[in-house]
């Protein structure tokens, strides 16, 4: 059982998905297994409030990052709003993803942020039951053969900087998207590392605020969060890729009330 700290909070899954430098020891603390930053804490990028002034744009200073296991994301409650999945224009998205309708309408204002001749290219959005399910396992699997000594609570937390768990899952709940920028031609930008590169795969450039990427993939990045932030979306730190609005992770990092998105089966 976890033991309790000397704020009198548990120092077990809580503390470990809000700061993962806390993961046991056995896990090397390296750009690998937490985020770019020197210290080894994941930072996030921080995003625009939606109810703040579309047209300002996110401050830069890294706050600590918040995983998808943490308790406090699950316990933001739900309140269905029923809107449905719709597919967005082939100009946001050539494979014409579905997504929740209020977080269509937001990518459409956020692709006005951006100056001419850049535009958003969303590769995911709506994911299965079944298919979030499986790229856990998947994921789960590899991390457990480059650590097979690793507790079940450890193994979780450095699961979800990569995939979220099923019962949370923004994918799951039509309300995140897996996004990049164009060019003109449609050719893809630099940000840093492709999409869906693993912490392992990247060294840890996934993390949106890493260092050891390039000037033009910082500006990128840094453009990404003015656009989709400014339009009231919200970013996952350990992804540069992944945006959402309406989830629980959503909610809890803009102090909405409850999450409008739940999942859709």
């Amino acid at each position: 059982m976890p033991g309790a700290g000397t704020s009198g909070q548990p120092t077990g899954t809580h503390d470990r998905c809000r700061d993962p430098s806390r993961v046991p020891s056995v896990v090397p603390v390296t750009t690998q297994t937490l985020a770019g930053d020197p210290s080894g804490t994941p930072t996030s990028t921080p995003t625009s409030n939606p109810t703040s002034n579309p047209t300002s744009t996110p401050t830069s200073t890294p706050t600590p990052a918040i995983l998808l296991c943490d308790p406090r994301v699950a316990a933001v409650a739900v309140r269905e709003s029923g809107e449905p999945l719709v597919r967005l224009l082939r100009h946001l998205s050539p494979t014409r993803e579905r997504v929740r309708r209020g977080l269509a309408d937001r990518l459409a204002l956020a692709a006005t942020r951006l100056p001419a001749g850049i535009g958003l290219r969303v590769v995911e959005g709506h994911r299965s039951l079944v298919d979030q399910a499986a790229v856990v396992a998947s994921y789960s699997a590899q991390l457990r053969a480059l650590h097979p000594d690793l507790d079940e609570v450890a193994l979780r937390v450095l699961t979800s900087r990569f995939v979220s768990p099923v019962e949370v899952a923004p994918h799951v709940a039509g309300a995140a998207v897996d996004l990049t920028l164009v060019d003109a031609c449609g050719d893809d930008l630099d940000l840093g590392t492709p999409i869906d590169a693993t912490p392992e795969q990247s060294d840890g450039r996934c993390f949106t605020a890493a260092d050891g990427i390039g000037a033009d993939a910082r500006a990128h990045r840094d453009l990404m969060a003015h656009a989709l932030g400014g339009a009231g979306l919200v970013n996952y730190p350990t992804e540069w890729w992944h945006w959402s609005y309406g989830d629980r992770y959503w909610a809890l990092l803009t102090g909405a009330a409850s999450a409008p998105y739940g999942p859709v089966r």
